[in-house]
Formats: structure tokens, C-alpha cells, sequence
């Protein structure tokens, strides 16, 4: 008799293992409240199929992040000791049992391995079934949300799992997340009146003329010139290193028009006028060549990344996603989320550029934490093989920009609907292998009113912003905006600035002013190419992630910025203050000075 029960369980066991129903109702995975700005629409229409990307678990990943946190460190004996595609792989990988649960369950639910594709390590399969079946899947009910400025989506607000899954899966998206990405530029100076002339004074659009005080011109129109002169890049001549390369994401149709790379040269750098730029079209991507579609972001990026830094080589990826959903057509929802698809692309190849700068993100709050940390995680993957990752801060100062109380928008979406600052995503997340770069404007430099910064809710506070901003929040007192951010041992940003005001870009064959950090990433990323030029030269390896060396040994080759703040949310931000501040962070780059630490002596020995 006891035989035959342990033989029934055995058998109950096998019957379960592949039992649909058992497969169907879970345990609660996630749930989130309606975020601010969105309202339930409908239900989606019949047939209509979305993407689903399921993150594995990783056993190991605290190990690749002991890797980083040592191959970062100047100070470590492992520094510039990067990690292999294929070493960091192994370490992110998720156990077999994972990848076996996973995808039985996907083939009761009739998904069949053609239909699967999966990351080279495996740790993310991506799926494209109808919805009908996902939300029998997740034991939810998906929904068309409408955004208050008209833009449509399919999302849920909870999702289940199977209970014999749930420490096998981290997460599933698009599920709960309603993030959208916006490109981090300001309007403010950059419209289709502001043709940008030669000087100040002149009256009919004319190219510049290299002024003999070409410092002092960024006070007016930010060139070439005046970058190299105010950041101490005059005299080093780029001498392309075969490893070298920098690259510049685009999304939202932003296009890299090379005409206008042509004329960009003609007009500020006529040795590099015969130069262009590779482009690569990731997810459908395209890169129009019409001057009508010439994009004022790509354009922007391109000129001065690959001016700053020419003859370094430079790759343009431009991204594709659906065009903007209609809930009344059949069609698949836009629910493909672009940093997943390039970091898809990126991570699969051998040898990424070796400086990325991204002037693309949301709020923090408009992505749920699991994929914020998992999507940080990938960056890490990057930085551990050798790759320095830099985003703008956003152009919102600490949330929205607006000092007036009465007309601030800066609320959670907790359901509390509490004022609070609002970080953006991913530039919160220094510790997760991104260096963030605020906005300054002016001679002498003074921190621009719309940089993005603040402290991070999500995220603790890495050791090496320990020092540094511990003794900003000592001198701007405990009870200064104690309500408002999160100052307890949490990630703080930006990490460093550059300019970001009236910067001269060629856009469908004629100059005009930009500003925002949208110019000010591409600015110190085309530095970094610089200094990683410097180091192959002499037989060294990449920078990679950036922060700990900028924090540890770099403070003295960084002009510190005292003026100036960031309104918003209702108040008026931050100030620039004496060594890092949320404003302008660390400073802004003196190049030579840079270059002599990271030439340094004993750091040759480390890297070596």
C-alpha cells in the first residue's frame, strides 16, 4: 500500500510537470497603479499579438559585478583588466533548469522553439504571440491605455506567473511598464526660425570664421573651436587607433543626414570634409537621407561626437520601433521597448565602439524597478568588456522644469500623487555603469538651468560618490527639500557636465542653434574617444566604466561649476556649488589634464 502511494505521487508529479491548467493560474508577480497621465481606452482588438521579452534569472550575476567593480577601480590591481563577450556570458547566463521550465511552459501554451529566439546567453527569450494568449499566460487582462497628449499603448497592470516559475523568471515586459522615450534636448533656443548666423551681429546666414578668441565665442554660437579651446583639446592630434570607435544612438525616426555632416565639416572643420559616418539599422531602422527628415537630435550627436574626436571612426545606430499605435487597426501594438533592441544588437557583437553616448530616457518612476535594474545590468555587461556608456541628464532640471508651485507637475504615480522630484531613467543609475553628463552654459562656465539631476529612488549610493556627495547634502543642509528626495544613501546625478547651449548644427542644409544635454553628452563622450585614443597609443586598454576613476582620481582635471541651478517640480532646484553638486555634477573636462592621469605611471602598471 505504501508502494502505491509513492508511485501515485510520482505519477501526480509527472501529470502536473506538463499540465496546461497548472500552468495557467499563478502567483502574483507584479502589480502597479495606473501611472499619472494614463487612461484606460479599451480593450484590444481581436487578433491584435504584442512581444513579450522573459528575463531569466541569473544566478551569478553578483559576481560579474564584482568583475566591474574591480577592473573600474584605478586603485585595484585588476584595473583596465576587461572581461571577453564570451566571459561575460558565462557569468550571466541563468541555470539550465531555468531555460527548461521556461520554455515547456511555453510550448503547452503551443509556442513552438521556431517561434523563440533568444539572447546568446540565453538569459532573455522573446516571444510574439496574440494577446489573447499572454494575458491566459500572465492570468491578466491587457488593455489599450491612452496618454493625455494622444499617443495610444497595450499594457496591463499586474501579471501572475506559475508558482513553479516564479524563481526562474525575474520578469516579463511589456507588462507593467509605461515608459516612453523622449529625446533629452530643449526647445528653447532650437526652432526652424533660429538659423544660426555667423556671429552675434551678423544679419544674413554666413559660415563661421575662426575667431581669435575662440573661447569666448561659446558665449554666443558653441563651434568646434570654442570646445577645443575651453577644454584644453587644442595640440593633440587623433591619430584613429584601429580599436577605436565611438557611437551614437537613435530612436524616434532621428536621422543621421551626411550632407549635413559635409556641410558641418566645411563650415568647422575642412580637413574632415570628405569624412562620413557608417550607419547601422537595427529593428527596421532607417536613416532617410531626405533633408526634410534630417533629425535635429542624430544630426546634433554626429556633428560634434565625431568632430570633437575625427578621424576616430563613428557608427550611427539608428533604431526602429512601430510606428504610433492605432487602437481602431489589427495591427501588433508598438510595444517594442528600443533600448531592449539595440542592446540586443550591441550586445551580440564582438567588438562594440568603445564609447556610446545616448541622449534618449523617461522618468524614473515610469519604469518599474525590476526593469530598470535588469536593463542596468545589461549596461554593466557592457562596461565589464571595455565600453564607457554616456547619457544625458535631461533638460527637466530636477523633474519638470517649472519653478512655479502652481504650475508643477512633478507628482508620483504611487497613487499617493505626492510632489516628489523626479529622476529620469537611466541617468539615476551611476552605479549601474552609466556615466551621466549634465549642461552648462557661458564663459566662465555656469551650470545650465534645464540640467537634469537629483538622487535616485530606486538605486543605493555607489562607494565612490560616497565622499563627493555626502558633502553636498552637509552643505545644503538636512531639512532643504527633505521631502522632495531621496537622500538617504541613494544614487546621485549627473557625474560630470559639458556645454549645452546654441550649439551650430547642420539640419536639412542649414545651421541652427541647439541646446540641451543632448549636446553636452555627445560633447564629453567625443572627449572620452580622445583619451581612449591616447591609451591605445601607448598600449593600453579602454577606459570602460568611467565613474570610479572620474570620482577617485580625476577631480583636479575637472573645472568645477559654481553658479547656477535647475529649477522644478516647483522650486528652484539644486545649486552648483564647490566640488559635485546635482547640477553639474563633478565639471567639465580639461582634456590634457585628463589625459596626463589617465597616462598616469602607476595606472600604466595596473593596466598593463
Amino acid at each position: 500500500m505504501k508502494l502505491f502511494w509513492i508511485w501515485l505521487t510520482f505519477f501526480t508529479g509527472l501529470s502536473l510537470a506538463v499540465n496546461p491548467q497548472r500552468l495557467t493560474f499563478g502567483r502574483l508577480k507584479q502589480s502597479v497603479v495606473p501611472p499619472q497621465q494614463w487612461r484606460k481606452h479599451s480593450a484590444p482588438l481581436p487578433g491584435s499579438r504584442i512581444e513579450l521579452r522573459i528575463g531569466l534569472v541569473q544566478p551569478f550575476i553578483h559576481v560579474l559585478e564584482n568583475h566591474i567593480q574591480e577592473i573600474s577601480d584605478p586603485d585595484h590591481e585588476r584595473y583596465g583588466q576587461h572581461l571577453s563577450k564570451s566571459e561575460v556570458e558565462t557569468l550571466i547566463s541563468p541555470q539550465d533548469q531555468s531555460i527548461q521550465l521556461v520554455t515547456e511552459w511555453l510550448h503547452v501554451h503551443g509556442i513552438e522553439d521556431t517561434n523563440i529566439s533568444r539572447t546568446p546567453a540565453q538569459d532573455w527569450i522573446v516571444v510574439t504571440l496574440p494577446i489573447s494568449l499572454a494575458e491566459k499566460m500572465l492570468d491578466t487582462n491587457y488593455y489599450v491605455w491612452q496618454h493625455d497628449d494622444g499617443d495610444f499603448t497595450i499594457r496591463t497592470t499586474s501579471y501572475n506567473l506559475p508558482e513553479h516559475l516564479f524563481n526562474h523568471i525575474d520578469l516579463i515586459q511589456p507588462t507593467t511598464m509605461f515608459a516612453r522615450l523622449s529625446n533629452m534636448k530643449t526647445t528653447l533656443y532650437r526652432t526652424k526660425n533660429d538659423i544660426a548666423l555667423g556671429s552675434s551681429h551678423a544679419k544674413e546666414l554666413t559660415l563661421i570664421t575662426p575667431s581669435s578668441d575662440s573661447q569666448n565665442d561659446c558665449n554666443y554660437t558653441v563651434t568646434l573651436d570654442c570646445l577645443q579651446s575651453l577644454y584644453n583639446i587644442i595640440g593633440y592630434q587623433t591619430r584613429a587607433h584601429s580599436r577605436n570607435s565611438i557611437g551614437l544612438t537613435g530612436y524616434l525616426e532621428q536621422y543621421a543626414n551626411q550632407e549635413d555632416l559635409k556641410l558641418f565639416f566645411a563650415d568647422q572643420k575642412p580637413g574632415a570634409a570628405n569624412a562620413s559616418i557608417d550607419v547601422i539599422l537595427i529593428n527596421g531602422g532607417f536613416n532617410n537621407q531626405s533633408a526634410q527628415e534630417a533629425g535635429d537630435e542624430a544630426n546634433l550627436d554626429v556633428q560634434f561626437a565625431l568632430g570633437l574626436s575625427y578621424p576616430t571612426p563613428g557608427i550611427f545606430y539608428s533604431t526602429g520601433g512601430e510606428p504610433p499605435f492605432n487602437p481602431d487597426q489589427g495591427t501588433e501594438s508598438n510595444t517594442n521597448e528600443p533600448y531592449a533592441k539595440w542592446l540586443d544588437y550591441i550586445l551580440s557583437q564582438d567588438n562594440p565602439p568603445l564609447t556610446i553616448s545616448t541622449s534618449y530616457g523617461d522618468h524614473e518612476q515610469t519604469v518599474p524597478e525590476d526593469y530598470a535594474r535588469r536593463t542596468c545590468s545589461r549596461f554593466m555587461e557592457l562596461g565589464a568588456r571595455g565600453v564607457t556608456l554616456m547619457f544625458s541628464s535631461g533638460d527637466g532640471g530636477v523633474g519638470d522644469g517649472i519653478s512655479d508651485p502652481a504650475f508643477q507637475t512633478c507628482l508620483t504615480n504611487d497613487g499617493k500623487n505626492e510632489t516628489r522630484f523626479l529622476p529620469v531613467f537611466p541617468r539615476s543609475l551611476s552605479i549601474l555603469f552609466v556615466t551621466s553628463v549634465g549642461g552648462t552654459r557661458g564663459i566662465p562656465e555656469e551650470a545650465a538651468f534645464f540640467s537634469g539631476g537629483g538622487f535616485s529612488f530606486y538605486f543605493d549610493r555607489p562607494w565612490y560618490q560616497d565622499r563627493a556627495v555626502n558633502e553636498f547634502l552637509e552643505t545644503l543642509g538636512e531639512h532643504t527639500y527633505s521631502d522632495l528626495f531621496n537622500r538617504c544613501s541613494s544614487s546621485a546625478y549627473p557625474d560630470v557636465s559639458a556645454q549645452g547651449v546654441n550649439f551650430r548644427v547642420f539640419i536639412g542644409g542649414k545651421p541652427y542653434l541647439i541646446s540641451g544635454t543632448s549636446a553636452s553628452s555627445p560633447t564629453f563622450a567625443g572627449i572620452v574617444a580622445l583619451l581612449n585614443d591616447a591609451r591605445l597609443h601607448a598600449g593600453l586598454p579602454p577606459l570602460g566604466f568611467l565613474n570610479p576613476l572620474l570620482y577617485r582620481r580625476s577631480v583636479e582635471a575637472l573645472n568645477d561649476v559654481t553658479v547656477g541651478n535647475n529649477p522644478g517640480c516647483g522650486t528652484n532646484g539644486f545649486n552648483a556649488t564647490g566640488g559635485w553638486d546635482p547640477v553639474s555634477g563633478l565639471g567639465t573636462p580639461n582634456f590634457e589634464k585628463l589625459k596626463k592621469i589617465v597616462l598616469d605611471s602607476q595606472m600604466l602598471k595596473r593596466s598593463g
